[in-house]
């Protein structure tokens, strides 16, 4: 029998068992009616009552119902004969007495001696019996059963025999309130322990607590998958690494024969969105064998033991459908290093659970065909054990891919939508240097539904450019209210923005300018378009991102002679590109070629670490807030001259930036154009240009996108204005 059966049967069974029991105490016990103490004690007094039980806690009295209006409360009298109508019927009838009889009385005797009664009558000629003495007992239907509650009192016996009442000690069963007092309790606690299985274990029956040392790994086959190789683009080079892979899953004695062995693990590192997860569902889909997965998250519970527990099982599931692959995704949440969180002692969830994954893969064989996939984006505080050669023995690198991967992962996401023969989905490539692959489906998903929300019938370019500034800047707001002041001064900020990188030899070349607000606090926004990926900035890139960061500022002071809040954004983002100018690039003459910057942020998250004590003196602290000083002032100079110069052709931009609200490129050329504007050729720096020297082998290099999110953030928004701020 199914188990659900058999569970509903048991509930059943103890449900007709607690409702029969109910039954049974309800109708078998007596319906008598409750007084008060007092009244009993009146009906007493009065010689109303005919006998009684005492009980532990209750009196039980037959009352004599004569003369009773007077001594009792007209409810509880009311009450009494409503009671009496119910049970008279089926109590007593009325018996007529023989015919001769002297008064012809009726006789009031239980239905059931009817019968006997009528055959012991006497003849007619018998003598006639005497009448019924006045002192005699009252009949049935004249009498009533009662109980009050008991209350201590010492001369209740005394009065009992002054009133020659008979009076007896009842005998109470408890044996069901006992029973209820102990079964009851357990069965709410069971009812409740089975509750929290139900929603903690997943299974809803008893083996929910059995099964919580059993792994929770996710079993695919090949067709469930449903994910290739074709379906991953952009990162050819891990796939061509994990191919390998594929084919000692097929062929294994290809690499057997010659003594080879497949590595035990790969690691999959690479920022968030690249397709780490994606990229090992296509090697289980590609070769064709049951693909565990399982978050690293899932190994670490509040139980001590279920975490290592649950690695032998994964192990033990994998041995058994071997061949197969196990991946793990967010190893960082099982591999952190040992020692780093502050408990140094080997009692820690998280280090017995990591302990165990470290002897399985030593223990483990490949040439069973068991092979570890892991991905993370913290590679930097996984446990130095968990990466030596014997357990993940390659890593590959998933890195975000360049203008040829975007356009061919935009390829990928648009197989099945409809796009229109207008679309260039090289230009929209072009647009989004920086974006992961999780970004672009993004686009590609926010583009459709613009499509379909106004009724088209394909997607057009104009739909993927509106859902790039949709994920760039965040929702259109043209229903937010400005006073005209605001919106003309927000209007000069972008054009200060748009003409100082259109004045520079090697800032990006704008693409668009919005004075709509979007987002939460952008006001508007001045996007540029890099012509190229870049991996490497000279000093003078930098210097020309540095003045473009500070076109808006200088605008104002020129137009307004005043200055608002809305140039914070790009004040923290000139001074940290500034600041790393001078501590981390080594681009400072006074300072020379030496880094002070101690923190080191994440390889693929960017997240800095804690900050830690600075490794320098207190003079070169000043020395290197002279050196950022310095740099935002020579900068602001520039900038001050460029738009002195070009303050007709800004006065222009700001007047068809408040006609339009927005400018794309052909009416910025057409504008500067008709302004014969000549762009000039960078200035002259009295220092040489200082390259980004590659990195020493050993180290981490920066990612490229980490300059980009400092100056123009790849293709996304060059700045955006921030509220005026209280």
């Amino acid at each position: 029998m199914d188990k659900r059966q058999q569970q509903f049967s048991m509930w059943y069974f103890i449900g007709v068992i607690v409702l029969l029991f109910a039954v049974q105490t309800y109708f078998a016990s007596p319906h008598v009616q409750t007084i008060s103490y007092s009244d009993f004690k009146t009906l007493l007094q009065a010689g109303k009552v005919k006998d009684v039980t005492v009980g532990s806690e209750t009196i039980e009295a037959t009352i004599d119902l004569k003369g009773v209006d007077k001594l009792l409360p007209p409810a509880e009298l009311e009450s009494m004969k409503a009671q009496q109508a119910t049970q008279s019927p089926g109590a007593s009838q009325p018996v007529v007495a023989p015919q001769g009889t002297p008064d012809k009385q009726k006789i009031e005797q239980p239905a059931g001696t009817l019968s006997q009664l009528q055959k012991s009558a006497p003849p007619a000629s018998t003598a006639p019996q005497p009448a019924q003495q006045p002192n005699s007992a009252p009949r049935a239907d004249e009498t009533h059963r009662i109980v009050t509650r008991r209350v201590e009192d010492p001369q209740l016996t005394a009065e009992l025999d002054a009133a020659k009442v008979r009076y007896t000690a009842a005998s109470e069963n408890r044996w069901f309130s006992t029973l209820v007092s102990w079964v009851l309790p357990a069965v709410i606690f069971f009812a409740v322990w089975n509750l929290m299985m139900r929603r903690s274990g997943g299974g809803g029956h008893m083996g929910s607590m059995m099964e919580i040392g059993q792994s929770k790994a996710k079993v695919y086959v090949q067709s469930e998958t449903g994910v290739h190789f074709a379906d991953v683009a952009g990162i050819d080079e891990a796939k061509e690494e994990l191919m390998e892979i594929v084919e000692f899953l097929r062929n294994p004695d290809r690499y057997r024969r010659l003594g080879g062995k497949i590595p035990k693990g790969v690691l999959i590192v690479g920022a968030p969105g690249t397709g780490k997860t994606l990229l090992a569902k296509a090697v289980a889909g590609e070769a064709g064998v049951p693909f565990l997965s399982i978050s690293g998250s899932e190994f670490v519970e509040m139980f001590v033991g279920v975490g290592a527990a649950r690695v032998r099982d994964l192990f033990a599931q994998a041995e058994k459908r071997a061949p197969c692959i196990i991946f793990v995704d967010e190893l960082d949440a099982l591999g952190k290093a040992r020692g780093v969180s502050g408990f140094t002692g080997g009692n820690d969830e998280r280090e017995q659970t990591l302990n165990q994954l470290l002897v399985q893969m030593d223990g483990f064989d490949t040439a069973k065909g068991v092979i570890i996939l892991a991905a993370t984006n913290r590679p930097e505080i996984l446990d130095p054990a968990l990466l030596r050669p014997g357990r993940f023995d390659r890593t590959v690198a998933v890195d975000r891919p360049d203008v040829k991967g975007r356009e061919a992962i935009l390829k990928v996401h648009t197989r099945n939508v409809m796009v229109g023969p207008d679309v260039d989905l090289h230009v929209v490539a072009a647009k989004t240097a920086g974006f992961a692959g999780a970004d672009l489906a993004n686009i590609v998903n926010e583009a459709a539904l613009r499509a379909a929300r106004r009724d088209k019938s394909v997607v057009e370019m104009q739909d993927f450019e509106a859902a790039l500034d949709r994920v760039i800047g965040g929702l259109e707001k043209r229903n937010r209210v400005m006073n005209p002041l605001e919106k003309e001064t927000v209007a000069y900020h972008e054009g200060g923005h748009a003409l100082t990188a259109e004045s520079r030899r090697y800032a990006d070349k704008v693409s668009k300018i919005s004075i709509i607000p979007r987002g939460i606090g952008a006001l508007g926004f001045t996007q540029q378009l890099p012509t190229e990926d870049r991996y490497l900035l000279k000093r003078s890139e930098l210097l020309d991102r540095l003045d473009v960061l500070l076109g808006g500022r200088v605008a104002e002071e020129l137009i307004f002679g005043d200055i608002s809040t809305g140039a914070q954004n790009d004040l923290q983002r000139a001074t940290d590109m500034a600041r790393h100018m001078i501590t981390q690039y080594g681009m400072s003459e006074r300072l020379g070629h030496v880094t002070f910057d101690g923190s080191s942020p994440g390889v693929y998250l960017g997240v800095p670490e804690a900050s830690q004590h600075a490794s320098y003196s207190e003079e070169t602290a000043q020395l290197i807030d002279e050196e950022i000083g310095k740099l935002i002032r020579e900068s602001h100079e520039r900038v001050t001259r460029t738009l002195t110069e070009r303050r007709s052709t800004l006065e222009a931009l700001a007047k068809l930036l408040l006609k339009q609200e927005v400018v794309d490129r052909a009416m910025l050329d057409a504008l500067l154009k008709d302004s014969n504007w000549v762009a000039p050729a960078s200035p002259t720096l009295n220092l040489p240009p200082v390259a980004m020297q590659p990195p020493t082998p050993g180290t981490v290099p920066i990612p490229p996108t980490a300059i980009a999110a400092a100056s123009s953030e790849g293709a996304l928004a060059q700045r955006s204005t921030e509220p005026p701020h209280a």
